[in-house]
């Protein structure tokens, strides 16, 4: 079961769009090889792991079955002292180019506020506490500049790595999910392809409108699948008391919801 899981996480991974395609906001997007993974096989993740974490052995694997990338280091720790200042997600090297690349990696889900004016703006998580903007700023200020860290002269060295020419990149992919009933959001410049899904309030939600089909309550690591018809799927009133359990919990759970034609959907109910 657990191979199964992560050869899934793995294409999924692969198949979500990245959330802008080459330059936006300063920040330029890491092209993704392009893989064929008939014959690929996916190698154990902790399962323990934070989603975060395990998107990071995800990356690894899919860029060590690609022809032309290799993984230089992972997580390089950058420490002054005995103060630990931050890490480097990714160095990588492509053979074709002989250039080396800093990646860092981010997956995220965000729902659309089409109430705030600004795109980039309306990009929340579904818990209220992750914003796009404020990992932008992370990015520009924090991670990226440490690279250029004093501490890091040496371990780039040891790896062969002249800093100055490195091409620092993010691989920035991410689920959108729309208001319930809206079939459109200006979000420009960002990637239309990522909208995936719909979100709604819990008072919307506790609504006849919701009783005539059945759900499946996935966990975190699932939020990345699509949706799958092969799980023990609830009905409405079942699935209405664990989400009011979430609610007061002020954790906002994603549904797969399964109609009766077939059709399967994403759909995060929020407390706020």
């Amino acid at each position: 079961m657990f191979a199964a899981m992560e050869a899934n996480l793995c294409h999924a991974f692969y198949h979500t769009p990245p959330l802008w395609t080459n330059g936006q906001f300063g920040l330029d997007q890491f092209d993704f090889p392009q893989l064929d993974l008939a014959t690929f096989k996916a190698s154990p993740i902790p399962e323990k792991l934070r989603l975060g974490h395990k998107m990071e052995h995800v990356f690894e694997q899919l860029i060590g079955f690609s022809r032309h990338w290799n993984v230089l280091a992972k997580n390089l720790l950058v420490d002054e002292g005995k103060t630990r200042i931050g890490e480097l997600d990714f160095i990588l090297s492509n053979t074709t180019e002989n250039r080396c690349y800093h990646i860092e990696l981010a997956y995220k889900f965000y729902l659309i506020n089409p109430e705030i004016s600004e795109p980039i703006h309306r990009l929340i998580g579904p818990n209220k506490k992750d914003m796009f903007f404020t990992k932008l700023d992370k990015l520009k200020e924090k991670q990226l500049p440490l690279l250029f860290h004093d501490t890091l002269v040496q371990k780039l060295e040891n790896l062969g790595v002249n800093r100055n020419k490195v091409v620092q990149q993010l691989c920035f992919k991410t689920q959108l999910f729309l208001p319930y009933a809206v079939s459109q959001v200006g979000i420009r410049p960002l990637n239309k392809k990522c909208i995936l899904g719909n979100w709604i309030h819990f008072d919307d939600f506790n609504t006849s409108e919701f009783q005539k089909w059945d759900y499946y309550i996935p966990f975190k690591q699932e939020w990345v699948l699509q949706p799958e018809p092969e799980r023990l799927y609830l009905t409405y009133l079942e699935t209405l008391l664990e989400v009011n359990l979430r609610m007061i919990q002020e954790n906002a759970p994603m549904l797969w919801i399964k109609k009766p034609n077939g059709i399967l959907e994403k759909l995060f109910v929020v407390w706020w």
